[in-house]
């Protein structure tokens, strides 16, 4: 179940310096792959109606995750990874979530990993739970699996290559499905090593993955997506290949699928970054972002140090922008990622 990937426009980012805070000088550069602890949990489901299970409940085809090998064509196989909403009826985010594929081929049974905002664990197997009813499947928490993100460094050769050697510590090496800017997802046994998965790695902190997460405007967790709160294509889903126009029902479509059609997006998530790196826990959740002329651009989501992530109108986005900060003004500035579609903001 290891996946090559080709990632030349992430080694090109990451080379112009992107990574420099998660180490420094020639052993920094010369790094095959920095890991990070990505702080998220894993969750099995498995059994023979997983796949359908799952269908009805999240925005993308999980389907196409139960089959393995190569779909219709060769130019088509299945994918070992998935991003998707699970959304509330309202059509309003719950969680944001990756899915693994962990079994090889469609006669086994499907068994399929979750991962998720470590903080809604619970909540979460609650929410599967109630829609279970009399499906054949086991929902359980996975509490001896490691989650890592994987960003290659400049000199990154084959890093599927050499899990392979190492295929009783590393259980799933695969793309990010989101974009190709965060690198690949990499699931182990907890208290693996890594030089070992990945020879010439090196660990940095979950603080350096945030940063990078931020200054890309990928969003994550329940701080950047509040349940209830956050709307699936204001939050770039179908940017980050999340959800499926053409899957049918699952809880939540109606929203989602009329607004798409309507075509009409006005606000959208995206980095920021600020004049003065921002004190710690000092900005509340939704604090409103303004134009110079004191009216509402959008609201910040979250953030560290001088990078977040917010909530802006399109029509806003090359305005110089401020945000009240213990009764200050703090300077902002937005921009659009290069991974965007390129019409994404007309």
């Amino acid at each position: 179940m290891l996946v090559r990937a080709g990632l030349p426009g992430l080694r090109r980012l990451w080379g112009r310096g992107e990574g420099r805070r998660a180490g420094s000088g020639a052993g920094a550069a010369a790094a095959a792959a920095w890991c990070f602890p990505a702080g998220r949990a894993l969750l099995s489901v498995r059994g023979a109606e997983a796949a359908i299970f799952l269908q009805g409940l999240l925005t993308n085809d999980v389907t196409r995750l139960a089959g393995a090998g190569p779909g219709e064509g060769a130019a088509a196989p299945h994918p070992r990874a998935l991003y998707a909403h699970a959304l509330n009826v309202q059509g309003r985010c719950l969680y944001d979530l990756i899915l693994y594929r962990l079994h090889e081929s469609p006669e086994e049974e499907p068994h399929i990993l979750l991962e998720c905002d470590s903080s809604v664990l619970d909540a979460i197997q609650k929410h599967l739970k109630l829609y279970k009813i009399r499906r054949r499947v086991n929902i359980v928490p996975c509490l001896d699996l490691s989650l890592w993100a994987v960003i290659p460094g400049e000199q990154a050769g084959d890093t599927a290559g050499s899990l392979a050697q190492c295929a009783d510590q590393a259980l799933v090496l695969t793309p990010d499905p989101r974009t190709e800017v965060m690198g690949w997802r990499l699931v182990t046994k907890k208290g693996a090593n890594l030089t070992e998965v990945i020879p010439g790695s090196r660990i940095g902190s979950i603080q350096d993955y945030h940063r990078h997460r931020y200054k890309q405007g990928i969003p994550e967790g329940v701080k950047d997506l509040p349940p209830g709160v956050a709307l699936p294509l204001e939050s770039n889903l179908a940017f980050m290949n999340g959800v499926s126009f053409t899957k049918g029902c699952y809880v939540g479509q109606e929203l989602t699928a009329r607004t798409h059609h309507m075509g009409v997006i006005r606000k959208r998530l995206v980095p920021v970054q600020f004049s003065v790196p921002l004190p710690q826990e000092s900005i509340p959740e939704g604090a409103e972002i303004l134009t110079e002329s004191g009216k509402s651009a959008g609201k910040f989501r979250a953030g560290g140090d001088e990078l977040g992530i917010a909530l802006l109108r399109l029509a806003n986005i090359n305005e110089p922008l401020c945000l009240k900060v213990a009764g200050d003004k703090v300077k902002l500035t937005a921009s659009i990622p290069e991974w965007w579609p390129k019409t994404a903001s007309k």
